[in-house]
């Protein structure tokens, strides 16, 4: 039987006290620890009056509002088929978007793939605080500060550009955790591009499950799911896929590998197809001509909050197909890495060498 979060086991009790408590072990089904990093319910209006008023969506599961999320303070490993939060470790990397949601369900109720709302509601609060984390965006160190390096799991020196350039998980200082301290979420900037639920992007349009609601690994994230809803451009009402008018992301002109960039639109009138793409700095992300962005996409991070002051993390976007969102770059992302990168190139089925994946636990 798993252990519940009020045992006060050893390593629990030593954990806690540490961090004065931002910091828990978790056990899932099969009895293994994860060191979970504890967020704490935030309103929207606390964060900026432009995202609306209440909870953040983060912290609303299945029309419940939580008052705390637990994500992994490491990118996972997996070991006997579940993904475990842990320091010092080698990632897991060619995971597909299936085995990403398998291998954090299959800790038991409650734990979950990191969701796209998760990783937003991190990301706002990071801008609101004044810091964004940097981390492994250049072969073992940070592109800006190039003497803040991790431990590279190949041995090799900092700015190598051969082997394996991953870093051990959290073996950065403390500037590469999202609140500039060893009790904060390690490398969500760099070291491996991360798979987050709850949001994919089909043939353009977006579509999201309400709030949080992909923190119950219960529910439906295939592709043919009908708990997928569209986000009506005109008042950011969720709706049917497909409905007329729906947010969608757009190239502005024809697509290009990368020479265009990528606006918000309603309708689409430039299909990237399969081997294009666009990308911009994801702060300068714009709307057509006649779109107000709905409130909805600041508060999921995927439309800027401003348009200076979120770093250069970048939007890379397809709009052929079904494409779901990868966050934060890898060890070669350099200034294109950070909390505010968006990927939007990946299918379900792609296992790549620099992506992996975070649990997370709601109660």
């Amino acid at each position: 039987m798993p252990i519940t979060i009020s045992v006060p086991d050893a390593l629990r009790q030593a954990v806690e006290a540490a961090s004065g408590g931002r910091n828990t072990v978790l056990y899932d089904a099969k009895g293994y620890p994860s060191i979970m990093v504890v967020i704490p319910k935030f309103n929207l209006q606390d964060i900026d009056p432009s995202l609306g008023t209440g909870v953040h969506p983060a912290f609303i599961v299945n029309g419940v509002e939580k008052s705390e999320i637990f994500i992994g303070k490491y990118q996972a490993i997996v070991h006997d088929g579940v993904a475990l939060s842990l320091p010092g470790q080698d990632p897991v990397v060619d995971v597909t978007f299936n085995q990403a949601l398998q291998y954090c369900a299959a800790k038991g109720p409650g734990w979950h793939l990191m969701a796209n709302a998760e990783w937003a509601a991190i990301a706002l609060w990071c801008w609101k605080n004044g810091f964004q984390p940097r981390g492994n965006n250049n072969y073992g160190r940070d592109h800006s500060m190039t003497y803040e390096t991790g431990r590279r799991v190949d041995r090799k020196a900092p700015g190598d550009t051969s082997g394996t350039p991953r870093t051990l998980t959290g073996s950065g200082p403390a500037s590469w955790y999202h609140d500039n301290t060893f009790f904060g979420i390690a490398d969500l900037n760099g070291n491996i591009r991360e798979w987050v639920g709850g949001m994919r992007l089909v043939n353009g349009e977006i579509q999201i499950l309400p709030n949080n609601d992909a923190a119950d690994n219960t529910k439906d994230q295939s592709a043919n799911s009908t708990l997928w809803k569209a986000i009506l451009a005109s008042d950011g009402s969720l709706v049917t896929p497909g409905t007329t008018g729906t947010c969608k992301y757009d190239s502005v002109g024809t697509p290009g590998q990368g020479t265009t960039s990528t606006q918000l639109d309603d309708v689409i009138d430039y299909e990237t197809g399969d081997t294009n793409y666009t990308s911009n700095i994801f702060q300068s992300l714009a709307a057509d001509t006649g779109i107000t962005p709905p409130a909805i996409l600041k508060q999921l991070l995927l439309f800027p909050i401003a348009s200076t002051g979120l770093g250069d993390g970048r939007i890379l976007m397809r709009n052929s197909g079904e494409l779901f969102p990868v966050r934060g770059g890898n060890w070669a992302s350099g200034s294109n890495a950070g909390v505010f990168a968006l990927d939007l190139s990946y299918p379900r089925s792609g296992a790549y060498w620099s992506l992996g994946i975070r649990p997370a636990f709601v109660l």
